[in-house]
């Protein structure tokens, strides 16, 4: 039987805020190892698939991030998309999912879904409690049952939903009697003292005809509005609200693995190994008498004298400082800077396109300087700007500059410039990235003063 596995690849990230941007958010994350969480659930999902490839869940504008971060990893299984025009939260995502693996691989194929926000490990043997989940997940999902998953809780988490567990169904699997919301302190250490109950991990295991079923059954509107192509318009909902809460053959796994739901700066922080004083440290860090600091830098040294109890991140374009017990709050600092409408929510100084990056080096009063980076045989789009000149200069590589009716091959130490109005595309037709200095001026220098004549990439 075809188990195919389903990498939900959404959501901003807004408590992990100034690293996760909209333009770049929490998936693409990279963690103290190397390794982003997309590519450990892109590699946890490769190994559980069945006969059948993986299907990765995303926003078009994520696609070409998705693709590359799973070609680097060189796995064999063929991955496939569903592509949001906006993110509408599990529910209208998980019924995009179920209906593609359901007019490819028939009603009866499996699917197991995957967030691509956890970690589970890191030892081997959690994989191995992983495989043997998904293994008794299969089994019962085969027998039409909507599988969860259910972890073990270690602490009186509030950010959590609860399930609590009923008659059992095998050694490792029960019935859920019924999910709990996100609960105050002193609930959730009742339900760590009970033992009854666990916590939901977000990883289902069904087959596609029988969450399609679900989903006929106890949200119609969401299965309509996805089946007619009219994504955008599905209520924004959870496929927990949506469906498994109020479904009947719903079953539980009991997870025997190390998990996290890397939901907040907190949780990300215990990732890392603590000193003898308990801080954790990702990039350079001097700490002076101080105690259970959590400090993420870039390309700035951070020192911190005298502080416990700290969270600290610092990227080039803003700096975040938390009480530890405050993390889940970072979120009210996203809600600000958009009512500001700050570049900080969106964008990075750094900018990935699918031709490479761009990097803002200064911007001020009618002009802006970036550093632009092509990949190898990659283009910019055939394009115009109503506002703004551009000049290049190239550092290293060959460009090929479009310019009107002209095409010119340009090399390190030559430039191009381009008037306002004027028709332009820059390509790199070489070997090795092509990396060019670009000053705009104008009386607008923004991203959206741009006319795309022609892209390959899908977004003229």
């Amino acid at each position: 039987m075809n188990l195919v596995p389903v990498v939900l690849c959404g959501g901003a990230g807004a408590r992990l805020w100034p690293v996760s941007r909209e333009a770049l958010p929490k998936p693409f994350i990279k963690l103290a190892d190397g390794d982003s969480l997309l590519a450990k659930a892109l590699r946890r999902a490769a190994g559980a698939a069945r006969g059948a490839g993986l299907l990765a869940v995303t926003h078009r504008d994520y696609f070409f991030l998705v693709k590359e971060e799973y070609e680097a990893l060189g796995l064999a299984a063929p991955l496939d998309f569903v592509l949001e025009p906006v993110a509408r939260n599990t529910g209208p995502a998980i019924a995009a999912a179920a209906l593609d693996i359901a007019r490819r691989h028939g009603e009866g194929a499996l699917m197991l879904v995957l967030p691509a926000d956890q970690v589970i490990g890191p030892l081997e043997e959690d994989e191995a409690a992983f495989a043997a989940a998904v293994d008794e997940a299969a089994r019962l999902a085969a027998q039409g049952w909507l599988v969860t998953f259910g972890i073990a809780p270690s602490r009186p988490e509030t950010g959590f939903g609860y399930m609590e567990m009923g008659d059992a169904l095998s050694a490792s699997a029960c019935r859920v009697k019924r999910f709990v919301e996100k609960p105050d302190a002193a609930t959730a250490q009742a339900y760590l003292a009970a033992g009854a109950y666990r916590w939901n991990a977000g990883i289902f295991c069904f087959s596609a005809g029988a969450a399609l079923a679900a989903l006929r059954e106890h949200a119609p509107d969401v299965l309509r509005a996805v089946e007619a192509g009219r994504h955008a318009q599905a209520p924004e909902i959870s496929f927990d609200y949506a469906v498994m809460e109020k479904a009947q053959r719903v079953a539980m796994v009991r997870a025997a693995f190390a998990w996290s739901d890397v939901g907040s700066w907190a949780a990300l922080a215990e990732l890392a190994r603590p000193d003898a004083l308990g801080n954790r440290v990702q990039g350079k860090a001097v700490l002076v008498d101080s105690a259970r600091l959590f400090v993420q830098s870039g390309e700035r040294v951070v020192a911190a004298i005298g502080l416990e109890d700290l969270l600290i991140v610092d990227t080039p374009d803003a700096l975040l400082v938390s009480r530890w017990d405050r993390a889940q709050d970072v979120k009210k600092v996203v809600e600000s800077l958009k009512r500001e409408s700050h570049d900080s929510v969106r964008h990075h100084r750094t900018v990935h396109r699918p031709w490479g990056t761009y990097t803002v080096l200064e911007e001020g009063p009618r002009f802006k300087i970036k550093r632009i980076v092509v990949k190898p045989g990659a283009s910019l789009s055939l394009q115009r700007h109503r506002r703004r000149s551009e000049h290049w200069v190239v550092l290293s590589g060959k460009a090929s500059v479009v310019h009107e009716d002209r095409e010119t091959l340009i090399g390190p130490d030559e430039s191009a410039f381009i008037r306002a109005g004027e028709k332009h595309r820059l390509s790199n037709p070489g070997s090795v990235d092509c990396v060019i200095i670009e000053v705009q001026t104008g009386d607008y220098v923004g991203e959206d003063d741009i006319e795309r004549l022609d892209d390959r990439y899908g977004r003229s």
